[in-house]
């Protein structure tokens, strides 16, 4: 199984190499201090004491989401980031993270922020890259998946 998930993951663990050195990245996953596990996993858990990063939610489902949404224990934080522009989901299946940006929107505790081109932090030519994309227009008939423009992010801010 583990041979099967890992290529999906291999980003996270890539950023997370980056950030902590490899001894004590190993301490921590041993010790599960840091856990990753796809989003499939979290069904009947609660996750309690946690910080917990879904990426990619542009690909989960309406049920997925919520799913996810409802693990959260009382000492949590969530973070959820997304990009509306590349969806992977088949064209009949609405992102899960549409739904929740419409319903979630009000709520008290919880925060939505959009990026854009400016946030970009890979090389200089990315943003340029992205604004031509933005800028043409066959974009609408193509993406008839997307709602929006803008990469998501909505974060439980609960203190």
């Amino acid at each position: 199984m583990k041979e099967k998930i890992d290529p999906y993951l291999r980003p996270l663990y890539d950023a997370l190499e980056d950030m902590i050195p490899m001894d004590k990245l190993q301490f921590y996953m041993t010790n599960r201090v840091i856990e990753v596990a796809p989003l499939a996993f979290m069904r009947g858990r609660t996750l309690d004491n946690a910080f917990i990063i879904l990426d990619e939610a542009q690909n989960t489902t309406e049920l997925q989401l919520k799913m996810l949404l409802t693990r959260i224990g009382p000492n949590a934080k969530l973070i959820i980031t997304g990009d509306l522009t590349q969806i992977d989901l088949p064209k009949y299946q609405r992102s899960g993270l549409f739904k929740a940006l419409d319903l979630l929107n009000n709520i008290q505790g919880i925060s939505i922020v959009r990026l854009n081109e400016s946030d970009v932090v890979r090389h200089r030519l990315v943003k340029m890259i992205i604004q031509a994309y933005d800028k043409d227009p066959s974009k609408k008939a193509e993406n008839t998946n997307s709602e929006s423009n803008k990469t998501e992010n909505i974060q439980n801010n609960e203190k």
